[in-house]
């Protein structure tokens, strides 16, 4: 197997613990919100931050997840919201140093299910830069169609746009190494 393909099988089977906050990356509509609820609402996590301010529909960007959040009753206490990140590097930088001040330890990461395999590299380069090793649980949003045609494409072919920038992003030093987020994910597994 090629370190991509064990990335991706260990990425896609992570099991969850619980975490001082799930963050909730901004995309895709307003799909990965039931998700987030969920784990919120499974005690995964006390606190939800919802992280993009990107106003783009076209791209399935919704700035506005801090109020469906609301409509799911999620209480109000418990959101926090990323008002500086326009994309998931930015995103991650972000929260990441919130991590730092807030001294959290676990975070769980909520993504669509296409987009969780560069979002969980984005956040571990991250935390590399900042020099802090905290648990980052990958925790893509399940039952999401892969081949029929929503406004932003099929999912299936957004998968492919996916490691094309990974490879791009990765050039540009934006992204951990498969290599890195599997000795990652060998370290957080021993931890409690």
């Amino acid at each position: 197997m090629t370190e991509r393909e064990i990335f991706i099988a260990l990425v896609s089977n992570e099991k969850l613990n619980k975490a001082d906050a799930i963050i909730l990356l901004e995309g895709d509509g307003y799909f990965r919100v039931p998700w987030a609820v969920e784990l919120y609402k499974r005690k995964w996590a006390p606190k939800i931050v919802v992280s993009g301010v990107v106003d783009d529909k076209t791209y399935g960007s919704f700035p506005k997840l801090a109020k469906k959040l609301k409509e799911y009753k999620v209480a109000n206490k418990d959101i926090m919201v990323d008002v500086k990140s326009k994309n998931t590097r930015e995103a991650a930088v972000n929260i990441i140093e919130m991590v730092i001040r807030k001294k959290w330890k676990k975070i769980i990461l909520v993504a669509s299910h296409y987009h969780q395999y560069r979002a969980g590299l984005t956040f571990l380069k991250a935390m590399q830069e900042k020099k802090i090793k905290i648990q980052i649980i990958n925790s893509p949003v399940r039952d999401l169609a892969w081949f029929s045609d929503n406004k932003w494409g099929k999912r299936f072919n957004l998968l492919g746009a996916e490691f094309e920038r990974i490879e791009k992003y990765s050039e540009l030093g934006h992204l951990a190494t498969y290599k890195d987020a599997i000795a990652y994910q060998a370290w957080k597994e021993k931890q409690k």
